[in-house]
């Protein structure tokens, strides 16, 4: 299906009312840009009352952080008070699940889709190991971004995106659906520059390309380009995706503790730093007068590195080591957390089920619209939840998969099994699933947080009970997950072998 064809079929579905087209924008840098010269800074096009009407969205996903590190969340080591100050002020959820790893998470935040759908069921790199991507023309590839675009919606994302190659696709993230970005390209293999996110970051923006940028904190690069936009786009509705390239390693001294040292302090440096930005983001909302018509939503891609490279956090009185690409509660149970004051009920704290799927029909319902009916989706709204209209969401239960790195057949990026690994819970029972598709552990996380006692041997009726309703989940999937669908293109020096 061609682009053009996608999106008339997308305007003709969105049931919003008069869509206004956003105009591709290029924001100056501000003070964080030391090289180049900046785009003019053109007028926003005009908007109408019921634009304004519409909540802006501030989606910011930290990258590689688990709840041992939020302290509203009972971490111990740390103090995290903008991310506290806005559970305390919102809805913060104790079952909200993230995939376990990076391309996972973001495809299915992305596309609202469970990893089996997409085919992204393993991790790749896209600047570093080529062949495949995220390809925009196809129409299960469909973002969150560009159907808020035909809400009229402005739309920004900053931070990290990793699976486009910008040399290559430098109209990526446009095609996407975003008007502006400020994005690290990732590291793009022979290029040494671009392995850097922090400090002299190596950055695409629209109207700059990928350069690095001398003496900036990344970090603060990022930060500044949202906040930017926002000056720029307050009369309209923005939907701001900001993919915070912390924590994730290198573990780096910060612009605030920069004799940090040790890998623990340097840790939580970067922990702090990236809770000191959460706090930049909601005053530049207050002082632009955007907080009451603002959802500010915080959450993390999966748990914190762990092993050699990683570091061990307590919560509640618990020594958590980290665990990123793990299917455990610490690898996918995110922290997340809603805030809007006035729209968004404060001080509440949810057991209601979500995942990383609920955010694409979670936006558009937000946005006054509907999800195409010819697109696919595995999520369900929880705008009346987040808004108070609903005590619980609609889900019965939650899944998490995709770890690892994928691998290459003769036809391209593939999924290491032909069936992943994956969990599913509910409020209490969690089972998880063999590359074989069989129930191999079942939990009872009221009893057993941490997943300590296999119940798969019990003749207790509500654990039979559990493991037929979960068995129905997994015979309701395919017998293999996808391939991630995209264009073939042109073989370029970095793409990565097959056997490789």
């Amino acid at each position: 299906m061609n682009n053009h064809f996608l999106n008339r079929t997308l305007r003709k579905r969105l049931t919003a009312g008069i869509c206004v087209g956003i105009a591709s924008m290029a924001v100056p840098l501000m003070a964080a840009e030391k090289s180049g010269s900046q785009a003019p800074v053109l007028s926003p096009p005009a908007v109408s009352g019921a634009e304004r009407s519409k909540p802006n969205i501030l989606y910011i996903l930290v990258d590689d952080l688990g709840k041992e590190w939020v302290s509203c969340y009972g971490a111990e080591d740390i103090q995290t008070p903008n991310i506290d100050a806005l559970a305390a002020g919102g809805m913060k959820f104790n079952n909200a699940y993230s995939m376990p790893q990076c391309t996972p998470s973001r495809t299915t935040l992305l596309t609202g889709k469970y990893p089996w759908r997409t085919g992204f069921v393993n991790h790749w790199d896209v600047p570093r190991w080529g062949v495949g991507y995220f390809d925009w023309k196809q129409q299960e590839n469909t973002t969150f971004a560009r159907l808020m675009k035909e809400l009229g919606y402005a739309t920004c994302a900053a931070g990290k995106w990793q699976i486009n190659d910008f040399r290559i696709e430098p109209q990526a993230m446009k095609q996407h659906g975003f008007d502006d970005w400020a994005m690290w390209t990732g590291c793009e293999t022979g290029n040494p520059a671009s392995d850097i996110r922090y400090q002299d970051a190596y950055i695409n923006t629209p109207e700059g390309g990928s350069k690095t940028y001398k003496g900036a904190f990344g970090p603060d690069v990022y930060t500044d380009r949202l906040i930017e936009f926002m000056k720029q786009h307050k009369e309209a509705p923005m939907c701001l995706y900001y993919a915070m390239a912390l924590t994730h390693i290198p573990l780096v001294a910060t612009p605030d503790e920069p004799n940090a040292k040790s890998k623990i302090d340097r840790h939580k440096a970067m922990v702090r730093y990236m809770d000191k930005l959460v706090g930049r983001l909601v005053t530049a909302l207050d002082e632009l007068g955007l907080r009451e018509r603002t959802i500010v939503i915080f959450t993390t891609d999966n748990g914190t590195v762990g092993g050699k490279r990683g570091v061990i956090g307590t919560r509640n009185g618990k020594e958590v080591e980290g665990s990123k690409g793990k299917e455990t509660e610490a690898g996918v149970c995110a922290p997340f957390i809603v805030n809007c004051p006035g729209l968004v009920p404060a001080g509440v704290e949810t057991d209601a089920l979500s995942d990383f799927s609920d955010m694409l029909p979670t936006f558009v319902e937000l946005g006054g619209g509907t999800v195409p009916e010819d697109l696919v989706i595995d999520g369900t709204s929880i705008a009346p939840l987040i808004l108070g209209k609903e005590q619980d969401s609609e889900r019965k239960w939650i899944m998490a998969l995709g770890h690892g790195g994928a691998k290459l057949d003769a036809k391209g990026v593939r999924g290491v099994k032909d069936f992943a690994t994956r969990v599913i819970r509910d409020k209490r029972y969690k089972v998880w699933v063999s590359n074989q598709r069989q129930i191999i552990r079942l939990h009872d996380l009221k009893e057993d947080p941490w997943e300590a006692t296999n119940l798969l041997g019990s003749d207790r009726a509500e654990h039979t009970q559990a493991l037929k309703k979960f068995q129905k989940v997994i015979d309701s999937l395919p017998e293999k997950d996808a391939r991630p669908l995209y264009a073939p293109r042109a073989a370029n020096p970095w793409d990565r072998k097959v056997g490789k």
